[in-house]
């Protein structure tokens, strides 16, 4: 028997690599598909050479990994419970004396497996990620500095500087009907409107310059309260991006890429029921549930599986689709309600883990048992519950 089980063991192990892997690699293509429009902007209007878009896309990949992975530890999961209910060999085993605990151990292996690789995303994966994504958006904005200006847009990205620009030709640097306004002197508010101009800059030296041709500029002195206009042929406005809203040589980590360490030290500087002591609170626990969802979502493919016929296969993959979106809406509920302070972020966090285990454990134990799984049960179970939770409030 003990023979037997390793066999079997082994046998479930290794089916379940194939699923996995296929969907890592299909769900991953999705993630990536959300970003394509970014991309081909980047390569058509900006000129951001092909290596640049590969490693931005290796920077993001972490970030999907550590959603991509617990669904693909589910979908194989799945899968293989499925074809062996189809092809009853879930009836073979248990005639053979195999109850369906027995056929945990291999699942449970790989849900471990997932859970590690995971946990490596969330505590390594995803700040590396985040942070490396800066550092090249910072590089690209060095060599690219007018990259940020778009056309028909108010440009903020120069501190006290907007900046209207209706048509820009990335290719040849040339700008048409433009409106600036300047306030980087508190006493004096030019505004300019000129309508052609050419963009100058420096990658070196981080400087940006814009030529304009045949304008016009009002002068407000907010001090001697007069107004002065100069009609200009050509006229030259000096930018530096060190000094922008933003500094790119300094990037500060905020919560999303500190380490575990830094998150802790962090906590420690920040006075509770501060907002950003309760994001760092909720990224500091999401590292940790996020992975333990390879195991909540990886038991409740069981019953899900083993109840599913032939004929019903596209019910039961609907069933698990439909409980990956409602892990995933209790998580995003977590972290807008754990922002709100309605209830603690560990809370918030842990939350969709234990609701989705405990489906999981009630759906095994009736599945188990031979009972059918009926979801109204769940329903009215959870129905009642919050309707006593409501009375009581």
């Amino acid at each position: 028997m003990m023979r037997i089980n390793s066999i079997l063991n082994r046998y479930l192990f290794k089916e379940m690599l194939s699923p996995f892997l296929i969907s890592i690699m299909f769900f991953t293509f999705v993630f990536l598909m959300a970003k394509i429009l970014d991309i081909t902007n980047l390569i058509v209007n900006y000129s951001i050479g092909l290596a640049s878009v590969l490693m931005l896309l290796l920077y993001t990949i972490p970030h999907f990994l550590e959603f991509v992975i617990p669904i693909s530890v589910m979908v194989s999961v799945l899968v293989i419970f499925m074809r062996l209910a189809g092809d009853n060999e879930i009836v073979a085993m248990k005639a053979g004396g195999f109850s369906l605990y027995r056929l945990l151990p291999p699942v449970m292996a790989f849900c471990l497996i997932g859970s590690v690789f995971t946990a490596f995303m969330t505590i390594y994966g995803v700040p590396w990620g985040r942070l490396a994504l800066k550092k090249l958006t910072y590089e690209i904005a060095s060599s690219n500095i007018d990259i940020g200006l778009k056309e028909r847009t108010f440009n903020d990205i120069f501190k006290g500087v907007m900046i209207y620009i209706n048509r820009v030709d990335i290719t040849n640097k040339t700008i048409a009907d433009v409106f600036i306004d300047d306030r980087r002197d508190e006493e004096i508010v030019s505004t300019i409107v000129s309508p052609e101009g050419v963009i100058f800059s420096d990658p070196a030296k981080l400087f940006f310059k814009i030529r304009l041709y045949n304008g016009v500029i009002n002068r407000v002195d907010l001090e001697k309260r007069s107004v002065q206009t100069i009609n200009f042929g050509t006229y030259d406005i000096n930018l530096d991006i060190n000094k922008a809203g933003y500094d790119f040589k300094k990037i500060k980590k905020k919560e999303k890429v500190m380490s575990l360490s830094e998150l802790r030290d962090y906590l420690q500087t920040k006075s509770p029921g501060d907002e950003k002591y309760l994001q760092a609170q909720m990224e500091y626990y999401r590292k940790f549930s996020i992975p333990f969802a390879c195991f909540a979502l990886g038991l409740l493919a069981v019953p899900l599986g083993v109840q599913t016929s032939s004929a019903k296969r596209s019910y039961g993959l609907g069933l698990g689709l439909f409980f990956i979106l409602l892990y995933y809406v209790l998580m995003s509920a977590g972290f807008v309600f754990g922002e709100a302070g309605l209830y603690p972020p560990v809370i918030g966090m842990w939350a969709p883990d234990i609701v989705i285990g405990g489906i999981a454990i009630f759906l095994l134990v009736r599945a188990a048992g031979d009972s059918p799984v009926n979801l109204m049960l769940l329903y009215n179970f959870f129905s009642r519950s919050y309707k006593k939770a409501f009375k009581s409030n």
